[in-house]
């Protein structure tokens, strides 16, 4: 099994655990992730070895950047301008590459870029809300009430079949070419990300995954171990170890988020993570499908 690590925070408002194991068959770990209050992110490379390692470890740099900046509540428009510098950046070094002749291979340019996916926390009217965002094909959930949400929509050419009705999502699983993305961060032009506000829900679980672990555990088996592993750093970790344990074809990164619970925020009862919260919880939240900015 490939390198891994847990790591928790506890702050004010939220509690978070981090995994992540290069999986079975990959000698390098490629992902990257970032998990300190209020940016969370996933990041997943591609373009073989130290060229993934290098674009998913830019984009996740400059997270760590506007987590650290102290000005105030994050925007969509900072995310934004984070994901054009990594880009930037990751383009810089492919071209240094390319000029000092590292960048060919069977006669082709060689391209690296990333996913990603995370949450920020902010505040909308004075009140706390997750700014989800999303390129790629790494995920964002949302665990509450005993439910598993997804939040974000892959940018993959199995999603298009799937919205075109060509495939269900069960199909989608084990596609040959799933791993196909259609936008990433780096190769190309600049991609678009896509954005949703959500409220916070007192005592929800909000999971951030490369798409290692949703190619190794289904929905029923992620959902009964948000439901049933206390603490974010021990459900991150239990999700790792359960979708390397059968040798998983892919890196696999995880980070576990926990919502303040009622007694933490309003002195009322607690609740363990992913209980049911009330109608109010949902209001101003918006839907997955669409862009929220």
């Amino acid at each position: 099994m490939g390198w891994q690590t847990a790591r928790t925070r506890e702050r004010t408002l939220t509690q978070w655990g981090m995994a992540t194991d290069a999986g079975g068959r990959r000698s390098v770990n490629e992902d990257a992730a970032f998990a300190q209050e209020p940016v969370f992110v996933v990041a997943d490379g591609m373009g073989g070895h130290a060229r993934g390692e290098m674009a998913s470890q830019t984009v996740v740099d400059a997270f760590r950047a506007l987590a650290t900046r102290g000005a105030g509540p994050i925007t969509a428009d900072d995310v934004d301008e984070a994901v054009r510098r990594a880009a930037a950046e990751i383009r810089r070094t492919m071209e240094e590459e390319s000029v000092a002749g590292r960048a060919e291979t069977d006669g082709r340019d060689a391209v690296a870029g990333t996913t990603v996916a995370g949450v920020v926390l902010t505040e909308q009217d004075g009140e706390p809300y997750w700014l989800v965002l999303n390129v790629g094909d790494s995920r964002v959930y949302r665990f509450s009430a005993g439910r598993l949400q997804q939040v974000s929509v892959d940018h993959s050419l199995v999603q298009e079949m799937v919205d075109a009705g060509t495939i269900d999502a069960a199909q989608a699983r084990t596609h040959p070419r799933r791993n196909v993305i259609t936008r990433a961060i780096g190769t190309g032009a600049d991609a678009e990300v896509d954005f949703w506000m959500l409220r916070v829900q007192p005592g929800e679980r909000i999971l951030l995954c490369t798409d290692g672990l949703v190619g190794e555990l289904d929905d029923a088996r992620i959902t009964d171990i948000l439901a049933t592993v206390a603490g974010a750093a021990q459900a991150a970790q239990t999700l790792v170890c359960h979708a390397v344990a059968g040798g998983a074809n892919d890196n696999v990164t995880v980070v576990v988020v926990d919502a303040p619970d009622e007694a933490s925020v309003a002195g009322t009862t607690a609740r363990t993570p992913g209980a049911a919260a009330d109608d109010e919880d949902e209001a101003g939240t918006t839907l997955p499908g669409g862009n929220s900015r």
